[in-house]
């Protein structure tokens, strides 16, 4: 795996208010990774999108600020097909060998969420997989820094933020004890896309190596530091 592919995840100093604060307190110095690794199928448009990750008691905590154009977002139910606005999503696989996770945002703060066993694709979309319930989602703290819908689109340049809090009770209920993370290595990617956009385009973290974000083979690792 190359290094760039590598994230380590620092514990939190202060909890994160999951309240967008990409330089407060919680946030402040926390290192970046980029989503850059776009699919050649996408459009000229190259979005700049950044995540900050941090754990702490309360579970996995992220952060993505997105530097936008062409922002369209008319999904605000759970479980929506939120890949098709303009959204960002977090893949994770917290134990080798079992099911993954993928966590999908639009820029208005809905959610998709799955745990899926087998990807491979049939009819009724994976050959094994579970929709999380809405019992589930409500565990999950959201936060977005636009409306839950925009249309007609944005074509300006447009800064956005989605902030979410996952706690490790979530995980546990589908692959067993995670908790305390500290020490732990998960596989993971993180996506930026837009299907359904006047510009698509489709990013990854860790490449993907066909236009699929589906690729557990294709996940980077996420090294939970201890304090």
């Amino acid at each position: 795996m190359k290094k760039n592919h590598a994230y380590d995840i620092f514990p939190a100093r202060h909890r994160p208010e999951v309240m967008g604060r990409w330089d407060g307190a919680a946030w402040h110095r926390v290192p970046t990774l980029r989503i850059a690794n776009f699919r050649v199928e996408s459009s000229s448009h190259r979005p700049w999108t950044t995540l900050k990750l941090l754990h702490s008691s309360g579970g996995l905590h992220g952060l993505f600020m997105v530097r936008d154009r062409y922002i369209r977002c008319i999904r605000n139910r759970f479980q929506d097909q939120v890949y098709k606005d303009s959204c960002v999503e977090f893949f994770a696989q917290p134990k080798p060998g079992r099911g993954y996770f993928n966590f999908e945002f639009n820029c208005g703060g809905t959610m998709l969420a799955t745990y899926i066993v087998n990807p491979t694709r049939v009819k009724s979309g994976f050959k094994d997989f579970t929709p999380l319930s809405l019992e589930d989602a409500r565990q999950i703290q959201i936060f977005h820094s636009l409306p839950e819908v925009i249309d007609p689109e944005i074509p300006d340049e447009t800064l956005w933020f989605v902030e979410f809090c996952i706690p490790y009770t979530l995980f546990e209920k589908y692959v067993g004890p995670t908790a305390p993370v500290a020490g732990q290595t998960w596989r993971a990617n993180f996506y930026k896309c837009a299907d359904e956009s006047s510009h698509p385009h489709w990013a990854a973290w860790a490449p993907v190596d066909e236009m699929n974000f589906h690729l557990p083979r294709c996940f980077g690792h996420l090294h939970f530091l201890k304090r």
